[in-house]
């Protein structure tokens, strides 16, 4: 291999040691000229030893670590790890079930490929870059996947407009790398989503709460529910199957509820017991108080960075106070965080404030999290986005 190289300081390779997947600008002792960005890179010790091959990248992590072994990155590396990846969802009975074909193949560091992530929806696989040497190797990475998923996967649509940093200048459009289809209906728990990989938020839809909102359609009957910031209508759908007396589904976004609407009708045409509303959510929770049973909130993430962190727990405590001031006695909260920076003390110290400031007694019935076809990297508790509380309020 030709690779070129980056050399470490002395004492900065003890994260690699323990297998942690990125390199920080602070930790590079040299590195060799005319190093790209999202060229595969040899990372060495001081001394010249091999430690990991990666792809460099500008930033603070200046390096995604791809392999602990020394190789060349190449398809047979990517079907391999794709296989691996593949061979998780079966194993946990989400590939190949005909009553769900909407999962997460790939996760980024958690399916040891940094910066790559896949969802699936029926035979339509969204791809996603997260660095820019995942978008440098985009086609081979689709050609691999679709050897990897054989019949499962017939397109794959490449979504990277967002995601990429701007920086980077690469003039990426989103659009298909492989094939090409029309069909957006996916099918998860047996209920049907219209999923919109071209406009809508991450690769289209919010695979990563499927679990939670199995839980919410146990806690739905007979109840009055709202769904803020609704998005695509999730846990509207899942409340109504679960036999809720009303659901309401509020969101800032026009197109949301639009999208939540004919996720509705799709599954419960004619129900009279939905309805959307396109609305600020504090607006709509001071005008409707006491009026329901079942709350959801959950956000798009107040914090990107940690910069953002104190801000983000305020909006946090604000948000959930204003939850627990609207709520009938008896009702049940499902309330989340979908900030990597914040951490699952920091949004139930967030939740905590917020009950004392309502003044309203509250137990915690479960704590919540991604699930499985989500997975953390062990070495990379980083990974560990999702949080999520259900409370009973007196």
């Amino acid at each position: 291999m030709n690779y070129k190289t980056i050399t470490l300081k002395r004492g900065k390779d003890s994260s690699l040691r323990r297998f942690h997947p990125w390199v920080f600008s602070g930790a590079i002792l040299r590195a060799d000229e005319g190093i790209e960005e999202g060229e595969f890179v040899r990372l060495l010790t001081e001394n010249g030893d091999f430690i990991a091959v990666g792809q460099a990248q500008i930033g603070s992590i200046t390096v995604r670590v791809l392999s602990f072994e020394d190789i060349k990155i190449d398809k047979n590396f990517w079907r391999e790890r794709l296989a691996s990846a593949l061979q998780v969802r079966i194993s946990i009975g989400l590939a190949d079930n005909p009553q769900n074909n909407t999962y997460r193949l790939v996760h980024g560091e958690g399916d040891n490929l940094p910066g790559l992530v896949v969802d699936c929806y029926g035979q339509t696989a969204v791809m996603q870059a997260h660095s820019v040497g995942i978008h440098v190797c985009r086609n081979e990475i689709a050609e691999a996947l679709v050897e990897v998923m054989g019949e499962r996967i017939k397109h794959v649509y490449y979504k990277s407009e967002t995601t990429l940093p701007y920086k980077a200048e690469l003039g990426q459009e989103n659009g298909f790398i492989y094939g090409g289809s029309d069909e957006n209906i996916a099918i998860e728990n047996g209920l049907k989503f219209r999923v919109d990989w071209l406009r809508g938020q991450k690769t289209g839809f919010f695979v990563d709460q499927r679990e939670n909102r199995s839980l919410l359609e146990q806690y739905s009957k007979g109840r009055s529910v709202l769904n803020m910031f609704c998005y695509t209508g999730g846990f509207s759908v899942y409340a109504m199957r679960g036999g809720a007396h009303l659901v309401h589904s509020v969101d800032s976004s026009a197109k949301a509820i639009e999208l939540t609407n004919k996720n509705v009708a799709m599954n419960f045409p004619d129900d009279q017991r939905h309805a959307a509303f396109c609305d600020d959510a504090f607006k709509f929770l001071d005008s409707n108080e006491n009026k329901y049973d079942l709350i959801i909130l959950d956000p798009p993430a107040f914090a990107k960075h940690r910069g953002a962190l104190h801000n983000a727990l305020k909006g946090y405590t604000r948000l959930n106070a204003r939850g627990f001031e609207s709520i009938k006695k008896g009702g049940i909260m499902f309330t989340f965080s979908c900030s990597q920076v914040v951490t699952k003390d920091n949004f139930r110290n967030a939740v905590f404030t917020a009950a004392a400031q309502a003044g309203r007694k509250v137990r915690i019935l479960h704590q919540l999290h991604q699930p499985a076809d989500h997975p953390i990297n062990i070495y990379h508790p980083e990974g560990e986005y999702l949080k999520g509380l259900v409370l009973y309020v007196e």
